[in-house]
């Protein structure tokens, strides 16, 4: 299958997000085998790419991570990775965080494969390259009282409640 070497960044603001940017040096507009799940048919390697953001909205306390295919053929998208409770002077997680060298305090919520922690690419074989939308999210609170197994609809809303604003970058992944 052709893969898709189509680079979009994308910053999405609010009102008060300024310039608020996500990077990342692993991406480059697509995902590759490194940020492929291991498992559902998949056989890659399952590291989360390295990702920075700088100029966060005045009154930023934390910050949160979603990684999301809404192209996954499920009818509501899949939630590869959910991370809440940042401290707010971390900018940013290195290559192979997930699961061992996150900051001290954040905590990963279960994703739609079901385990807490980051959770590759994995669409079907044959099927268009998904996009996947990496949000960090600057946050109102220091910290989101949800546990480790808590579903990724309750973090969600937990997250978009205290919204300050919000930067994204999209990157695609075929099989």
């Amino acid at each position: 299958m052709k893969k898709w070497i189509t680079t979009l960044a994308v910053t999405l603001s609010l009102a008060t997000a300024g310039n608020f940017t996500l990077t990342s040096t692993d991406l480059g507009g697509q995902l590759s085998k490194t940020q492929e799940f291991n498992g559902f048919g998949c056989n890659g390697q399952n590291i989360s790419p390295e990702l920075s953001w700088k100029e966060a909205p005045k009154g930023t306390k934390s910050f949160a991570l979603t990684v999301y295919d809404p192209d996954a053929p499920t009818g509501s998208g899949w939630w590869h990775w959910v991370v809440v409770n940042i401290p707010a002077a971390v900018t940013k997680l290195a290559s192979g965080a997930s699961g061992k060298d996150m900051p001290k305090g954040a905590l990963e919520v279960v994703n739609d494969y079901g385990t807490a922690g980051f959770g590759g690419a994995c669409p079907p074989k044959g099927d268009k390259p998904h996009r996947y939308v990496i949000t960090v999210y600057a946050l109102d609170v220091e910290k989101l009282d949800l546990k480790a197994e808590t579903n990724t609809p309750v973090a969600g809303f937990m997250i978009n409640a205290h919204t300050l604003g919000k930067a994204s970058l999209i990157s695609y992944y075929g099989r």
